[in-house]
C-alpha cells in the first residue's frame, strides 16, 4: 500500500512538472548519465560496493521510494570523496554540482508535497524492555519477566522500538506465555482485590514473606527513639520562644508551622509529639516528685536559643534524656510467669498465647513493685538533681501514681517485630533473631500481633485502619490461623504428647476438615476435659478455652471474608485489563473476562485463585496489552460491520492512544492514572496540554526508561554492563563495578541535562560529569582534589564534577564507557572510536569495510617499530581505503590519549608517547578532545545537531524516517536555535507535531482491527 502512495504522489509530482527542467527530465538527460559513466561499475546488482545498488532506480518514482540510499549519494557527493581517487573516470565540478542539486530538489519537492504524513506505523508487539516497564508500573515492582527474551532487532535508526522490527515468532509467543505465568505468580489475593508482590505468592512461605514483609516495613518507617522527640520537642520550644512560631500544636500553616507539621516534616508521629509537649508542659500539674518532674526538669535544663552551636550540645543532652526514659522504663517492667498446666507442655500454643497477652497488657501498666533506684544513665549529680527516690517527706502513694502516669505514656516497647521462645529464659533465647512477628513457638508457625502502644499513642486514624488491614490480611492471604492450628495438633501429638490416647484419634493435622466447627468443638471438649482431669487450675483452663473459642471464630471469619472477597477479586481482574490494555474496556469487553473466569471455575474446575491467575495471564497474553496499535478515536474496541468499504487516511489518533504513545515515548512504559484522566477529559490533543504532560513527565523518576532505551541505542551503550571485551589479567581495575559505573555515567549525565533542561551542545562542550568513587578513582580524581571529601559530605552515591575537564573529563566524548567499548581490548582502535563519533553523533553512513580488509595486531605492545599512528598512515595509502579513513581516523587519533579502558595515559603500552593530533578532513588541525571540540563547534555542530533530531524523532515516531518528516526536523531544528538549544524544544516540536498526533491507516469496517 505505501509503495503505491508512493507512486501515485511521484506519477502527480512528475506531472505537474512542465518543461526540460522538470526532475524527471534532468533524472534522464543528466542523472542518469553521470551514473552510468562514474558509479555503476561499482555500484550496481553485481558489485554492491559499500552496500550500495544504484542501478535499480530506474525513474523518478523510484528514487523517491528508496531515498534513504539516494541520501547517501548526496552526502559522498557533498564530501567528494565520491567516486574515489583510483576511479578511472571522475566527473566534472559542473556534473556533481547538477546531480546534487537534483537531489536537493527531488528532496524539497516531496518532503514539502507529504508534509507531516504521519506515514504507517505498524501495530508491533512491546519491545522486550518495554515489556519490562510495563510491568514494572503495572504491578508496581521490577520483576523483569522479559529477561529471556531475545534481543530485539532494531531498524535502520538503530532503535528497537518500531513495528520494522518488533514482529513476533511462536517460539517468542512461548516466551510471552512464560512471562505471562511469571507475573500472575507474584499475584496475591486480598479481600480488597488483587496485590502483586516483588517475588512470588505461590507457596506457604511466599505468603507469609508477601504479609509479613509489608507488616514489617509499615513498623520500619515509624519512628520510636525518644532522642528524636526530644529534639523535636526543644527546637519547637526555642522557636516558640523566639516569637518565630506561635504555640501552635495541629495548625496546617507553611508560614506558621505547627509542631503536628514539623513533627511530619521530620517522619516522626505528631499524635505522640502532642502528647508530649503537654506532658513536659502542663502548668496545671504540680507535682514535684516522680519521673515525669524529673524528666521536665531534664528537658528544661537543654539550650535555650536555637543556634548551630547549641543544635549538637541539644542532641547529645536529648541522647541523655532518651536513655533516662529507657533505662528507667526498663526497671519497670514486671515479670510475668509461665501459665502451666499439669502434662500439658509448657511450650503449647493455648499457654504461650495467654503469656503473650499479659505482655499486651502490662506494656503500659505499672505494677506496683520495689520502687526503682540507681542513676538510669545520669551523671551523679544530675540523678541527685531529679530525686529519683522517695524522701522522708514524699508521699509513695504519689509517687507510685507518678510511676504510673510514666509507665502510660512511656511503654516497654511501642511494638514487638522479632520474638524467640517466651516460655524459655529470654536471655538464653536472645540469639534467635529474624522471626518477624513470631508468636513464640516452638517447633510451630504462628504470627501475635503485639503492637497496641504504637497503635494507640502514635498512629493516627489513617495508619490505624492500614495496620489493621495489613494484619487482616496477613492472616485471610496465608492462612495462617489454619496452618498454626494444626501445628497445635501435631505439637500436642509429638513434644507434648498430651494428646497421645484414643480420645483424640478424631483430631489429625492431616484431615482437611480440622478446622471446622465441629471438629474444632470436638477438640476443645476432650482437650479441656482431660486437663480438668489433669488438675488444671481454673486460670489455665480458661486460657484452654479461649485459644480454641478464639481459634475457631477466627476461622469462621476468614472464611467468611475470602468468600466475600471472591467478587471484588473478580472486577479488580477487570480493573487490571483495563490499566493492562490502556484504555477503558467496553462492556462486551469486560463482560468477556468475568466470563473467562466462570468458564475456568464451571467447566474446568478450577479453583477461585487459580482462575483468577489464569484469567490475568490471559490478559497479558491478549494483543490489547502485547501490542502497541494505537488507533483512531472510535476504533479502539469494537468496530461496525455494516460498511464494508476500505478507508485508507490520515486520522488523529484516539486520546487515549495517543497518551500510550507519548507515555512510550517519554518513559517507555505505559501511561499514568494522570495521563489517562487527562486522555478520559478529551484534551491530549490541545498542543498546550500535552506539552504540560510532556515536561510532567520529564520531571517523573521513570524517564529513566527513556534515558537508558534512547541514548543506550542512539550512542550504543545500551548492553555495556554485559561488555566482556577487556584482558582483566591486563587491566585488573576494571572490575564489575567499575564497568556499571561506566554504563551508568552517561544515564546520570543524560538525567541531569533532562531535570535542568540544559542544552544539548552541553553534550559535546560541557565541562562536567557525574562519577561514583569507583569511576572517580579510575579518572584520577585523587583525595588530594577534595573528591572524597564531596562523597562523604554529600553522603550521595554519585555527585557531579564541575570542572571534570582538569581530568580530561567533561561531556560525553571522553566518557570512559565509549572509549572502552570502542577498543578491541589490548590497544586503542582509532577506527572504532573514529567510526563511532561520526556515525552515532555527527550522523554519517559509513560502509562496513571489505572483508578483505587485514587485522592490526590485538596486543598494542606487539606493534613492532610502527607506532598506531603510522600503522593507520600505511593502510591509509591504499587508495580503496583512503575515502573512508580519511573522515574516521582523524576522529579517533585524538583519543589516543585514553588507553584501552578510557584511562588517560602519556604512553601506550608499548611504552611509545602518545600523539593525539590530528588532521582533520576539513584540513584543519587539531590535538585531543579539545581540538576535536573547536573542529566540531566550527565546523560539525550543525550536524550533530540534525543528527539528534532526527534519532530523537524516530524513537518518538517508532519508525524510520521518511522525506514527511524532512519539515519537522527543520522545525526542531530552528526551535532549537530559538531557545539557547534547550533539550524540551526538541521534544515540544515533536509531541505536537501532525506525524506524532496523527496515524495513516488502511482498514475495512468490518474487519476486527482491535482483535487481531
Amino acid at each position: 500500500m505505501r509503495t503505491m502512495c508512493l507512486l501515485l504522489s511521484i506519477l502527480i509530482l512528475a506531472c505537474s512538472a512542465s518543461g526540460d527542467d522538470s526532475l524527471e527530465t534532468v533524472f534522464r538527460d543528466t542523472v542518469q548519465p553521470m551514473l552510468r559513466s562514474n558509479c555503476l561499475q561499482c555500484h550496481n546488482g553485481q558489485t554492491m560496493e559499500g552496500d550500495l545498488d544504484l542501478s535499480v532506480d530506474k525513474d523518478l518514482p523510484a528514487v523517491v521510494g528508496n531515498f534513504r540510499r539516494w541520501s547517501v549519494v548526496l552526502e559522498r557527493l557533498r564530501a567528494a570523496d565520491m567516486p574515489p581517487e583510483d576511479a578511472e573516470r571522475h566527473p566534472t565540478d559542473a556534473q556533481r554540482a547538477a546531480v546534487i542539486q537534483w537531489i536537493e530538489q527531488v528532496k524539497s519537492a516531496e518532503s514539502k508535497r507529504t508534509a507531516g504524513d504521519p506515514g504507517i506505523v505498524l501495530p508491533h508487539r512491546l519491545s522486550s524492555s518495554q515489556y519490562n516497564y510495563t510491568i514494572r508500573d503495572l504491578t508496581g515492582f521490577d520483576i523483569r519477566p522479559a529477561e529471556s527474551f531475545p534481543v530485539d532487532p532494531a531498524n535502520e535508526a538503530g532503535f528497537d522500538n518500531s513495528g520494522e522490527s518488533l514482529s513476533m515468532s511462536p517460539a517468542l509467543l512461548k516466551k510471552y506465555l512464560e512471562a505471562a505465568r511469571k507475573v500472575s505468580d507474584h499475584l496475591a489475593l486480598t479481600p480488597r482485590g488483587l496485590e502483586f508482590a516483588p517475588h512470588p505468592v505461590i507457596t506457604d512461605t511466599d505468603r507469609d514473606k508477601f504479609c509479613v514483609n509489608r507488616i514489617m516495613d509499615f513498623y520500619r518507617d515509624r519512628k520510636t527513639d525518644y532522642a528524636e522527640y526530644f529534639e523535636l520537642l526543644w527546637r519547637f520550644r526555642c522557636r516558640v520562644a523566639s516569637g518565630e512560631l506561635g504555640q501552635d500544636l495541629d495548625a496546617d500553616d507553611d508560614q506558621n508551622p505547627s509542631l503536628s507539621q514539623l513533627a511530619r516534616e521530620r517522619g516522626l508521629s505528631a499524635r505522640y509529639c502532642q502528647t508530649l509537649w503537654q506532658l513536659l508542659n502542663d502548668t496545671e500539674d504540680a507535682s514535684s516528685v516522680g519521673p515525669i518532674a524529673a524528666l521536665r526538669l531534664l528537658f528544661n535544663e537543654l539550650p535555650d536559643t536555637l543556634t548551630p552551636e547549641s543544635v549538637a550540645v541539644a542532641r547529645e543532652d536529648c541522647e541523655r534524656v532518651a536513655s533516662f526514659v529507657s533505662r528507667l522504663r526498663e526497671s519497670l517492667v514486671p515479670d510475668i510467669p509461665n501459665l502451666t498446666s499439669p502434662e500439658v507442655h509448657n511450650g503449647s500454643q493455648p499457654l504461650v498465647l495467654w503469656k503473650n497477652r499479659q505482655f499486651v497488657a502490662n506494656r503500659r501498666r505499672y505494677i506496683p513493685g520495689e520502687l526503682p533506684s540507681g542513676d538510669f544513665g545520669l551523671d551523679a549529680k544530675s540523678a541527685a538533681a531529679i530525686a529519683m527516690r522517695v524522701g522522708d517527706d514524699t508521699d509513695e502513694a504519689t509517687y507510685r501514681k507518678e510511676l504510673t502516669r510514666f509507665c502510660d505514656v512511656f511503654p516497654d516497647q511501642f511494638f514487638v517485630s522479632e520474638r524467640a521462645r517466651v516460655y524459655l529464659d529470654p536471655k538464653d533465647e536472645k540469639k534467635l533473631t529474624g522471626r518477624f512477628l513470631s508468636a513464640g513457638f516452638h517447633s510451630q508457625m504462628g504470627y501475635f500481633r503485639d503492637d497496641k502502644p504504637l497503635y494507640d499513642l502514635m498512629l493516627d486514624e489513617a495508619e490505624q485502619r492500614e495496620l489493621d488491614r495489613l494484619w487482616l490480611e496477613l492472616d485471610v492471604v496465608t492462612s495462617a490461623p489454619m496452618r498454626q492450628y494444626q501445628g497445635f495438633i501435631w505439637f500436642d501429638r509429638t513434644d507434648s504428647r498430651f494428646m497421645r490416647d484414643r480420645a483424640f484419634d478424631l483430631y489429625r493435622a492431616e484431615d482437611k476438615d480440622c478446622t471446622s466447627a465441629a471438629k474444632v468443638a470436638g477438640l476443645a471438649d476432650a482437650y479441656c476435659t482431660k486437663a480438668e482431669r489433669a488438675g488444671a487450675s481454673e486460670e489455665a483452663l480458661e486460657a484452654l478455652r479461649f485459644y480454641f473459642s478464639d481459634m475457631s471464630k477466627t476461622f469462621r471469619r476468614i472464611e467468611s471474608l475470602r468468600l466475600a472477597a471472591e467478587p471484588r477479586q473478580v472486577e479488580a481482574v477487570v480493573r487490571f485489563a483495563e490499566q493492562a490494555f490502556r484504555r477503558p474496556l467496553s462492556e462486551s469487553e469486560a463482560e468477556s473476562i468475568r466470563s473467562f473466569y466462570q468458564s475456568m471455575r464451571r467447566k474446568d474446575g478450577l479453583s477461585h485463585e487459580d482462575a483468577v491467575r489464569d484469567s490475568v495471564v490471559g490478559i497479558l497474553m491478549s494483543p490489547h496489552f502485547c501490542y502497541r496499535i494505537d488507533l483512531p478515536s472510535g476504533l479502539e474496541t469494537e468496530t461496525d460491520n455494516t460498511d464494508t468499504k476500505n478507508k485508507d487516511a490520515v486520522q488523529p489518533l484516539s486520546d487515549y492512544a495517543l497518551a500510550s504513545r507519548l507515555s512510550y515515548f517519554v518513559w517507555s512504559s505505559m501511561p499514568d492514572s494522570t495521563l489517562m484522566n487527562v486522555a478520559k477529559s478529551g484534551r491530549m490533543h490541545e498542543p498546550d496540554i500535552i506539552i504540560e504532560q510532556m515536561r510532567r513527565m520529564l520531571g517523573d523518576d521513570r524517564v529513566k526508561g527513556f534515558v537508558i532505551e534512547f541514548a543506550g541505542n542512539w550512542l550504543d551503550f545500551r548492553r555495556f554492563d554485559q561488555h566482556n571485551g577487556v584482558d582483566r589479567e591486563r587491566f585488573p581495575t576494571f572490575t564489575d563495578e567499575l564497568r556499571q559505573a561506566m554504563a551508568d555515567e552517561p544515564i546520570r549525565f543524560f538525567e541531569d541535562l533532562i531535570a535542568r533542561d540544559g542544552s544539548i551542545l552541553d553534550f559535546l562542550y560541557a565541562r562536567h560529569t557525574f562519577v561514583n568513587r569507583t569511576l572517580s578513582d579510575h579518572y584520577g580524581m585523587t583525595i588530594e582534589d577534595g573528591i572524597a571529601d564531596r562523597f562523604a559530605s554529600s553522603g550521595k552515591q554519585w555527585i557531579k564534577i564541575q570542572r571534570a575537564d582538569d581530568f580530561g573529563r567533561g561531556g560525553l566524548l571522553p566518557m570512559a564507557v565509549f572509549l572502552t567499548n570502542n577498543s578491541p581490548g589490548l590497544r586503542t582502535s582509532p577506527v572504532k572510536r573514529g567510526n563511532w563519533l561520526i556515525k552515532r553523533m555527527l550522523g554519517e553512513q559509513v560502509p562496513a569495510p571489505p572483508a578483505t580488509v587485514p587485522e592490526l595486531p590485538s596486543d598494542e605492545s606487539k606493534l613492532g617499530d610502527l607506532t598506531l599512528r603510522e600503522t593507520l598512515e600505511r593502510h591509509r595509502q591504499d587508495v580503496a581505503c583512503a575515502g573512508c579513513h580519511n573522515r574516521i581516523d582523524s576522529m579517533g587519533l585524538v583519543f589516543e590519549g585514553y588507553g584501552p579502558v578510557g584511562e588517560r595515559r602519556s604512553n601506550d603500552l608499548g611504552g611509545r608517547a602518545i600523539d593525539d593530533s590530528a588532521v582533520f578532513p576539513d584540513g584543519s588541525e587539531g590535538r585531543g578532545v579539545n581540538g576535536l571540540r573547536d573542529y566540531i563547534r566550527q565546523e560539525r555542530q550543525d550536524d550533530f545537531v540534525d543528527n539528534l533530531c532526527r534519532k530523537l524523532l524516530a524513537f518518538a515516531l517508532e519508525r524510520t524516517l521518511q522525506l514527511s518528516d524532512e519539515s519537522t526536523i527543520e522545525t526542531m531544528k530552528q526551535r532549537l536555535a530559538e531557545n539557547d538549544y534547550r533539550f524540551s524544544a526538541m521534544l515540544e516540536v515533536i509531541v505536537t507535531s501532525p506525524a506524532f498526533l496523527n496515524k495513516r491507516i488502511r482498514i475495512s469496517l468490518n474487519d476486527t482491527v482491535a482483535n487481531p
